[in-house]
């Protein structure tokens, strides 16, 4: 009987793949051959899924941010707002060896988007979704303040992602000042985000 091969779960391990050569040795280092040698496949078996490295990098960096918005979702809804707020940030640093891998895949990314539309469109499409999903938290917890508190919240959101994407950053290259930079974190939402005032 013919073996069934799942599709989605053979692009997937690529991907992983990609993300790992990405994180250890940078973007210039992928290629069919490369990715092809870290999956255990041959080239041809890789050119199946994807036809060029392009192709590779653009499933790859879908990959990544889904991996953020899973971790995202897995959040205790019941943890105290301050609490969770920290846990979101938190599933996006660096802080052990599969984030920092993300992390360093992501930063790498980042760079290449700035000179390719490709990449740089799935970039803006994973932060405007992990934006509206941050947005919708703060303003279910009660953040949204003025006028227009959903921009308020949307506001607030941005500047929690700006916050998590420079820790992030600091966290790669500054392993040993972890402990430094999560006492920022909590200096930082502290300020970001004060207790939730209850609307009369």
């Amino acid at each position: 009987m013919p073996k069934t091969v799942d599709r989605e779960e053979q692009r997937r391990q690529i991907g992983a793949a990609v993300l790992r050569l990405a994180s250890e040795q940078g973007l210039d280092e992928v290629s069919v051959r490369t990715v092809a040698a870290a999956a255990g496949r041959s080239p041809g078996a890789v050119q199946k899924y994807f036809r060029t490295k392009d192709e590779m990098l653009a499933f790859a960096a879908e990959l990544a941010g889904a991996r953020i918005e899973e971790r995202m979702a897995a959040v205790d809804p019941g943890l105290p707002p301050r609490e969770a707020l920290c846990a979101l940030v938190l599933t996006t640093l660096p802080v052990d060896a599969e984030r920092r891998a993300e992390a360093a895949a992501q930063l790498a990314f980042a760079t290449r988007a700035a000179h390719h539309p490709g990449l740089g469109a799935i970039r803006r499409r994973v932060d405007a979704d992990v934006r509206e999903a941050l947005a919708g938290w703060l303003a279910a917890a009660g953040h949204g303040r003025g006028p227009e508190p959903a921009a308020d919240c949307l506001a607030l959101a941005d500047a929690v992602i700006a916050l998590s994407d420079g820790l992030a950053l600091r966290l790669l290259y500054a392993p040993d000042d972890r402990e430094a930079l999560l006492r920022a974190l909590d200096r930082a939402l502290d300020a970001l985000v004060p207790p939730a005032v209850p609307h009369p």
